[in-house]
């Protein structure tokens, strides 16, 4: 009777140290799997997610100030290895440009209209005409191109009907015309009457109520 008493208890105790010996840490399987479920909690380092994919990871925009500005590229611009042409002189500068290379539509509409408004006017006049036409481009109070500029209604008298008339091309007027706008254009050669939007012939008297910049041969001009 105490044989079997004794080989109960030792059963009894052994059952109970068992139960807290695997209640009390979690091993094997069981330790795996929490340190799996602990593990899908983090983001993945390498995975790409959307904006709206994950709510939680907050994407900290660069302020402008901090990104560097590419060069914009311009079709009319020279290429890349073309150095920029100087001189000491605007009739020095002239004559350096490239006067037989195609022009683009735009580069035309500059020379068209300082061929008719001012080819019978010293350099700097010519000058003075195509940087009205590129400051009126790039002010936002006129269209933002030069052929938008010069075929707005009911501002150069030469376009009649929303076209231009013939140019002689072969003319030293014309090249001259082109040369010049390709300075007014590049911004190579300081007007003395910069920032000029608006001129007139100097045998009238519109009277604009604007800021007069100065009187260049026949045209006076105004801000």
């Amino acid at each position: 009777m105490s044989r079997k008493t004794n080989f109960a208890g030792t059963v009894a105790l052994a059952s109970m140290f068992a139960f807290t010996l695997f209640s009390s840490e979690p091993t094997g399987a069981a330790a795996l799997a929490q340190d799996s479920s602990n593990q899908n909690d983090l983001p993945a380092l390498n995975a790409p997610y959307a904006a709206n994919e994950r709510p939680d990871i907050q994407v900290q925009p660069i302020p402008d100030s901090e990104i560097p500005e590419a060069p914009e590229a311009d079709a009319d611009d020279a290429s890349p290895d073309t150095a920029p042409v100087s001189a000491a002189s605007l009739q020095q500068l002239v004559v350096k440009q490239a006067s037989s290379a195609p022009l683009s539509r735009e580069l035309n509409c500059l020379a068209g209209a300082i061929y008719f408004e001012s080819k019978s006017e010293p350099l700097v006049g010519q000058l003075a005409v195509g940087r009205v036409i590129v400051a009126r481009s790039r002010s936002g109070r006129f269209p933002n191109s030069y052929c938008g500029v010069v075929y707005q209604p009911s501002q150069f008298s030469f376009v009649r009907g929303g076209t231009m008339p013939a140019i002689p091309k072969g003319s030293q007027d014309w090249k001259e015309a082109v040369a010049v706008a390709q300075i007014a254009h590049e911004g190579s050669w300081k007007s003395p009457v910069e920032g000029a939007m608006f001129f007139h012939a100097a045998r009238v008297s519109p009277g604009w109520r604007l800021a007069r910049v100065g009187k260049l041969g026949n045209h006076v001009f105004y801000r």
